[in-house]
């Protein structure tokens, strides 16, 4: 393979993988012109398998996080979107990401879903994550409308776990909306 195939080759799997691995095996020594093999850098099975396993778990993390953007954009309608999205995406959606990542730690991912229907009008529910073997909510992730007197209007996004019964608000935070009443949601 061409040197320089190798080196974008390289660079698309650390760019795809977000970093967490780098194909040694890609690399050519400069200066002999030799590929560097995985077994001169003393890289055991159980690293590969662990790289795999983060790479996996990074995949599912940004596909569930993906899908969690899509439904927050759908639930906020174009009214909405149009102010917020930014703060949205710089603000809330990492948070959301690392809720995810907690959340989905200790399950089978291979039967976790994302429900598709956000509640319209008033209601709070953004998504739900389901576990479609025992059908039952893993979490819920909610986005309230809150009137401050003097302040106006904010939204407050937040999440709940069926450990404590859908009881505690986890907070993720909020974005000001104004003075005067925001749209109904998805309108």
């Amino acid at each position: 393979m061409n040197l320089w195939m190798r080196k974008i080759a390289v660079a698309l799997i650390a760019i795809l993988t977000f970093g967490l691995y780098t194909p040694t095996y890609l690399i050519a020594d400069e200066e002999s012109n030799e590929v560097v093999s995985p077994k001169d850098h003393n890289h055991s099975e159980i690293d590969v398998e662990v790289v795999s396993d983060e790479i996996e778990d990074i995949d599912v993390i940004s596909t569930f996080t993906e899908k969690a953007k899509q439904q927050s954009l759908t639930k906020f309608g174009p009214k909405i979107s149009e102010k917020v999205e930014v703060e949205f995406n710089q603000i809330i959606l990492p948070k959301i990401e690392q809720a995810l990542a907690t959340i989905l730690e200790n399950e089978d991912t291979s039967f976790i879903s994302i429900t598709e229907q956000p509640s319209n009008g008033y209601g709070e529910r953004i998504f739900n994550i389901f576990n479609e073997l025992t059908k039952e909510d893993i979490a819920k992730f909610h986005v309230r409308r809150d009137n401050r007197p003097l302040e106006g209007y904010w939204f407050n996004f937040h999440y709940h776990l069926k450990d404590d019964k859908f009881e505690t608000h986890h907070t993720l935070g909020e974005i000001y909306w104004d003075k005067n009443t925001p749209p109904k949601w998805m309108s």
